[in-house]
């Protein structure tokens, strides 16, 4: 069986204990590279690779820009950056956030699928939604293999739940199977059930829906049974995602709405008086209808029922 010396990782919520638990169990001479996103905030210090490092055997660090991919390392996305990789080496990317992260899991799984083929294993820990599903479809269809956490012992189900719907994996574990799971895939002795998707069309279609972060169009893309949105300047959302973004996208522009009417109420209130009486009686009336409006919207927002995407 071909050897997989390629290991991206995806984890988001919960995932810094599991990704020492995990690497601890790894030899120091590990024949492979891990390529790691972990869903990080903008602009912070991210302490991951010393803990890492202290965790288990193997150096952890964030990579820099056009670093070599080296067996034995792991290789930590920064905050802010995608994980981007190319044939031998890692680029750092400030291009669109997709499942509204960067680093977005599903950027690493692709770019490594396209890069590395069947080298690569793909490996969904803890998390919540499903940022990871579509790239593990990627990796399955280009040969590659699929390691999912167990959902039952995740801390956060949610990730690992949507790959194991939607792609088949070849190695379900938990987080104390994992390091003879990776050995195993390296030495390629798991048996590797070949994907149905492989070679299969990828061809996006116009919606007319727009894009949460820009509100530009956006485009419905298939990954097998998974269905991404693409925006024109590359913003993705999963299904989820899209949900998820539009709901509070929704909310936002409701208390918009409610700052404009009663900015509205109030400039024609101020202004009553600087016209002709019956100027200044309808900009009373106008001031009251749109603060009836504004406390509608009120009442509605505090009134709605939350939705669950779990």
């Amino acid at each position: 069986m071909p050897k997989h010396d390629i290991f991206a990782i995806g984890a988001s919520a919960g995932g810094v204990e599991a990704l020492e638990k995990l690497v601890a169990q790894l030899p120091a001479d590990f024949p492979g590279a891990l390529l790691v996103v972990l869903h990080l905030l903008p602009r912070t210090r991210s302490f991951l690779p010393g803990l890492l490092t202290r965790a288990g055997r193997l150096p952890a660090t964030h990579p820099g820009d056009g670093e070599k991919v080296e067996q034995g390392r792991i290789y930590v996305a920064p905050p802010d950056y995608h994980l981007v990789i190319e044939r031998d080496h890692i680029h750092l990317s400030l291009g669109p956030k997709e499942q509204h992260h960067r680093p977005c899991i599903n950027v690493l799984f692709r770019s490594a699928a396209l890069a590395y083929g069947g080298r690569v294993a793909g490996i969904v820990l803890t998390g919540e939604l499903d940022d990871g599903t579509a790239g593990l479809w990627e990796i399955k269809r280009r040969g590659g293999i699929a390691v999912v956490q167990n959902p039952e012992t995740a801390a956060f189900p949610s990730m690992p739940l949507s790959a194991l719907r939607e792609v088949e994996a070849d190695y379900v574990a938990d987080i104390s199977e994992m390091g003879p799971v990776f050995t195993r895939v390296a030495a390629g002795e798991i048996e590797h059930k070949r994907a149905e998707v492989e070679g299969a069309k990828v061809e996006p279609q116009l919606t007319d829906l727009t894009c949460p972060d820009c509100r530009g169009t956006i485009w419905e893309v298939p990954r097998g049974r998974v269905k991404e949105y693409r925006c024109r300047v590359g913003h993705t959302f999963s299904a989820k995602s899209m949900l998820s973004e539009h709901f509070a996208a929704q909310e936002k522009a409701l208390y918009a709405a409610i700052v404009a009417l009663e900015e509205g109420a109030s400039l024609a209130t101020r202004l009553a008086d600087e016209f002709e009486p019956s100027l200044g009686h309808r900009l009373r009336d106008e001031a009251r209808e749109r603060d009836a409006q504004a406390e509608a919207l009120r009442h509605m927002l505090k009134e709605r029922s939350s939705f669950s995407l779990d």
